[in-house]
């Protein structure tokens, strides 16, 4: 189409561009000549221009449906420049005014309005309903689409209420817009909004730009990621936590570490989260610390690194957050950390909602999890999941690329797991498929009576590591398929059944092992992240001695991650040990002179430069919440009533109180204690991590025979700590 045109013209007046990227001319076209437009484009391809442009052009005003008060500011703001009226664009929500609300009306009702941003839950009030009744409306526009499915990421009910208020205004041609969903996302979306005829443009989600990373999460995760920062120096930055404490804590840090950050999180007032985005979008700050509240719609397009404290609860999620980085094509570093303990703890707060949600919940934790383990290509796992099949079986640009783990040939174990899903007459999922070949006699095998399998232990000698690689890659191969409307049951392709007809090589890799005290590649095993390894055996052996003459296990003196890092950021005096993870000043002052001299000899004798750089600065311990804590522990108040007074979790205030003992405080929660075990008990548990090597709670609760709850065995660790170290 030559340059003449009214959409190039328009594009080239108001937004500055010379051409179109992707489909987004195509896009424009079809809802210009009226048709339902459903539009999959991945974050940084262009998603709003595809409705700002075609406002510009159309007559009457655009109806944008949008789920974020910020995103709406953002795209506002962005319009009023291009324009030069400030009334070419509007939004409606709950933070305006009547008198605001006035003024946007006599706007759209003089025609001046080519854009309207309304929030879905503003569109269900009967005055705005009316309102919009007697405006000529061009189009509706359906941003994050997703949320219309319980399948995305971010499912709103309200967004279920759109088309049934748009029939009720008055009919226009509807463009629907996400930048992540699955198939059965995009089939739920259209089937809801009533477009199930409409044109479809579909991108590809490859952003080859971007990096992908899965990180093992570890206590020494903040030291980590002030380094990573402080190597990104001067370059934005987005960090993901999942709860606002964690984003308030983090942002904290990184600022008395000399890091330029701010906070972002729904619970702030919205002056402060505004100005706070400003801050970032403007260069005043580099890093912005945030839930999954920010982000949506903000066009800051060098982002250039995104990292998740936590690892997302899908991977439509993941995909969206990540998508941030390096919108206009530069670097673009997406650096994940995963425990496996994060995702059973978000298990935990599904369980009130019904079956159904739970269920769908549950499988988008497990496909979040698969991928974090997976030791195939990111890039490979991502584009699957989305539908999208990459051809190469190495991206290049991903850290199981980068550093590829061995193939191991599993043609015969392949065979085993296609004949047992072709041979059974319902459909399961894959952990029951792996529990069957790897003869597990557990209670839900045998009531299908799959322990008489002829199959079953048929990979007996396989780990359950190994078999859940297979099934995974077998379905990235095409010979299995997950069927998502049944959560994820597992069924054979036709592929599928052509290999077992002809079996051939079939290579696969092992998935990654992460455990709670798992480190990264580039460590030795068994080492942790400790950067000096001599001086970690040193400080071990140290540890023994103290241990001995003091008549304590070694880990009551200072445990693995308290080692790990001073052997890695070399503390010579009592107050920058003090500052270590697991030390605090009273384990500092009452252990710590032989360690810091140990620490000192060594560093001269090898004329060791101390990283200065990696010695990170703490915020103090004792934040306000803890400081409650401590004081309600002496005032003797359930440690129950403690934890819903704080809003927290019985598992989320044990937290609190280790940190609080760790950091050198001492507390009595024997009241607590006595309410739950006798006398007898709480010492045949002291007397246990008294001998205890590794003083950890899953160990004793084995040892125990089940007889103690993991929460019991935790609090007599606790006590045990608090009397016993310090």
């Amino acid at each position: 189409m030559p340059k003449s045109d009214p959409l190039s013209l328009t594009l080239k007046k108001y937004f500055g561009f010379d051409t179109f990227k992707g489909n987004q001319q195509a896009i424009m076209e079809s809802l210009i000549a009226g048709y339902d437009t459903f539009v999959l484009m991945p974050t940084g391809g262009g998603k709003s221009l595809c409705y700002q442009l075609p406002s510009l052009l159309m007559e009457g005003t655009a109806i944008v449906i949008s789920p974020l008060i910020a995103l709406m500011k953002n795209q506002v703001d962005a319009m009023r420049n291009f324009g030069e009226d400030d009334g070419i664009a509007h939004f409606l929500n709950s933070s305006l005014n009547k008198a605001a609300i006035d003024r946007v009306k006599a706007d759209i009702l003089s025609g001046v309005t080519r854009l309207l941003y309304v929030a879905p839950e503003s569109l269900t009030k009967e005055e705005y309903i009316d309102f919009l009744k007697s405006v000529k409306i061009s189009f509706y526009a359906v941003d994050e689409a997703h949320c219309i499915s319980e399948w995305g990421h971010d499912f709103r009910p309200e967004y279920r209420r759109i088309r049934p208020i748009i029939n009720e205004i008055g009919p226009r041609p509807v463009i629907a817009l996400t930048a992540t969903a699955t198939p059965k996302v995009q089939h739920d979306i259209q089937k809801n909004l009533g477009m199930l005829d409409a044109k479809v443009f579909k991108s590809s989600f490859n952003r080859p730009n971007l990096y992908y990373e899965i990180r093992p999460k570890t206590s020494q995760i903040d030291k980590e990621i002030i380094k990573y920062v402080k190597s990104m120096e001067g370059k934005s930055g987005i960090i993901y936590c999942l709860s606002r404490k964690k984003v308030e804590e983090l942002a904290q840090l990184l600022v008395v570490n000399d890091i330029r950050a701010l906070p972002y999180h729904a619970g702030m007032d919205s002056a402060t989260r505004s100005a706070n985005q400003d801050a970032f979008l403007y260069e005043k700050v580099d890093v912005i610390v945030a839930t999954i509240a920010f982000g949506m719609g903000i066009d800051k397009p060098d982002v250039r690194f995104v990292i998740h404290y936590d690892m997302p609860k899908s991977l439509e999620g993941y995909y969206q957050e990540t998508g941030r980085a390096g919108r206009d094509g530069g670097e673009g570093r997406c650096i994940t950390f995963y425990a496996a303990k994060d995702l059973q703890k978000m298990e935990k707060f599904i369980q009130n909602k019904p079956v159904a949600e739970q269920e769908i919940s549950k499988q988008l934790l497990l496909e979040t999890a698969s991928y974090a383990e997976s030791s195939v290509c990111r890039r490979k796992s991502l584009l699957h999941y989305f539908g999208e099949v990459y051809a190469d079986d190495n991206c290049g640009n991903c850290d199981n690329c980068l550093h590829p783990r061995q193939l191991v040939e599993a043609k015969n174990d392949l065979v085993d797991v296609l004949e047992l899903i072709s041979s059974l007459p319902a459909r399961f999922k894959s952990g029951h498929i792996a529990d069957i070949l790897l003869g597990k006699n557990t209670a839900d095998i045998r009531s299908y009576g799959h322990e008489r399998h002829e199959l079953f232990g048929s990979l007996s000698g396989q780990t359950e590591r190994h078999v859940s690689a297979l099934i995974r890659q077998a379905v990235i191969a095409g010979y299995l398929e997950r069927d998502i409307e049944q959560y994820g049951l597992l069924k054979i392709t036709p592929a599928g059944e052509q290999y077992l007809l002809h079996p051939t090589q079939f290579k696969i890799v092992e998935d990654i092992e992460f455990s709670d005290d798992s480190v990264s590649d580039n460590v030795k095993p068994g080492i942790g992240c400790a950067a000096d390894h001599e001086l970690y055996a040193m400080l071990k052996d140290l540890r023994k001695e103290v241990a001995k003459k003091a008549g304590l296990p070694p880990y009551v003196i200072f445990q693995e991650p308290s080692l790990e890092a001073m052997a890695t950021t070399y503390p010579v005096t009592l107050d920058e040990l003090a500052g270590i993870y697991g030390v605090g000043t009273g384990k500092a002052k009452r252990y710590g002179a032989e360690f810091v001299d140990l620490i000192r000899r060594h560093v001269e004798e090898n004329e060791i430069e101390r990283p200065e750089d990696m010695v990170v600065r703490t915020v103090a311990n004792k934040s306000k919440v803890k400081i409650a804590i401590i004081h309600a522990i002496d005032r003797k108040i359930p440690l129950d009533e403690i934890a819903y007074s704080h809003g927290l979790d019985m598992s989320e205030l044990l937290e609190e109180i280790e940190a609080i003992v760790n950091s050198g405080t001492r507390i009595n929660i024997k009241y607590y204690l006595d309410e739950l075990l006798d006398d007898d008990q709480q010492l045949e548990i002291i007397d246990y991590f008294m001998t205890s090597e590794k003083g950890n709670v899953d160990d004793a609760v084995k040892e125990f025979d089940d007889e103690y709850t993991p929460e019991e065995i935790r609090l007599m660790r606790i006590r045990f700590l608090s009397e016993m170290g310090y």
